[in-house]
C-alpha cells in the first residue's frame, strides 16, 4: 500500500518538445517516441541552401564540417572535395559525409574550436570549413576559409502551435534555438514558468535565460543525452 501511494502521487512525465529544424527533428522526434515518450514536433527554423562559389581544392589540405547540414546542402560541389581529409563536428555530420563520399579521418564532439585543435595538431594548417551563416569560422588559425553552404532561417509559430510548450519540455539543441525560445515566451510572460528545458550544453542553457520551470543539461552533446536529461 505504502509504495502504491508513492506510485499514485508520482507527477506525469512531461510531453518533449523538439525545437530544430528538419530532417533533425523528425529523427529526434522518432527517438523519444521509441523510448515510449509523446514528442510534439515544432521546428522554429528552416534550412534552406545558399548560392556558393566552391574555392579550389588544391588550396586546401583538409575539410571540415560543423553540421550535417553542410553536407546535405552543399549540393554536388562537395564532390570536387573527396580526396581532402573531413574532419567532423559530430557523429551525425560524420556519417552525411561518408554516405556522401568524403573522407571522414577525424570525428569530434559538438565543440568546434577543440576539432580545429586536433587537426592542428595532426599537421592541418590550410583548412576549409563549410558550414551555415550562422556557423563560420574565421578565428581559428587552421581555417584558411569558411564558407556557409546553408541558412537556418526562422519560422513564423503561430500561439496555438507555441501554446503546445505549456507543461511540457523543451529540447534546445543550439543556442540560436535557445535565444529564438526566449524570444517567443519572454522573461515576464507567466507560460514560461510552466516549461521545463533540457539543453544539449551549459552554453546553450545560459542562452535560454532564468524563468523556466527547470533546466536539465545533457551529460553528453547528443540526442540520448538530451532526452535523458528531459527526465
Amino acid at each position: 500500500m505504502r509504495c502504491g501511494a508513492i506510485s499514485a502521487n508520482k507527477p506525469p512525465r512531461r510531453r518533449i518538445a523538439v525545437l530544430r529544424p528538419e530532417p533533425g527533428n523528425a529523427a529526434t522526434c522518432a527517438r523519444i517516441r521509441a523510448a515510449g515518450r509523446e514528442a510534439i514536433a515544432l521546428p522554429l527554423f528552416r534550412v534552406v541552401p545558399l548560392a556558393w562559389v566552391p574555392p579550389d581544392p588544391r588550396d586546401f589540405d583538409a575539410l571540415i564540417l560543423t553540421s550535417a547540414n553542410a553536407v546535405r546542402h552543399g549540393g554536388d560541389a562537395l564532390g570536387r572535395y573527396a580526396t581532402l581529409p573531413v574532419h567532423a563536428v559530430g557523429a551525425e555530420t560524420a556519417r552525411a559525409a561518408t554516405v556522401a563520399g568524403l573522407s571522414v579521418v577525424a570525428t569530434g564532439g559538438d565543440n568546434a574550436a577543440a576539432l580545429l585543435d586536433e587537426a592542428s595538431a595532426t599537421g592541418v594548417y590550410r583548412a576549409l570549413h563549410l558550414g551555415g551563416a550562422a556557423t563560420t569560422i574565421t578565428t581559428h588559425g587552421v581555417v584558411a576559409a569558411s564558407i556557409a553552404v546553408y541558412a537556418s532561417d526562422p519560422v513564423d509559430v503561430p500561439p496555438k502551435a507555441l501554446a503546445q510548450l505549456l507543461g511540457a519540455t523543451a529540447l534546445l539543441h543550439s543556442t540560436r534555438a535557445a535565444a529564438r525560445l526566449a524570444a517567443l515566451i519572454p522573461t515576464q510572460s507567466p507560460e514560461r514558468a510552466s516549461i521545463a528545458l533540457s539543453a544539449i550544453s551549459a552554453a546553450v542553457a545560459a542562452a535560454a535565460g532564468d524563468g523556466w520551470a527547470g533546466i536539465a543539461v545533457a551529460m553528453h552533446p547528443n540526442d540520448t543525452s538530451l532526452i535523458a536529461a528531459a527526465d
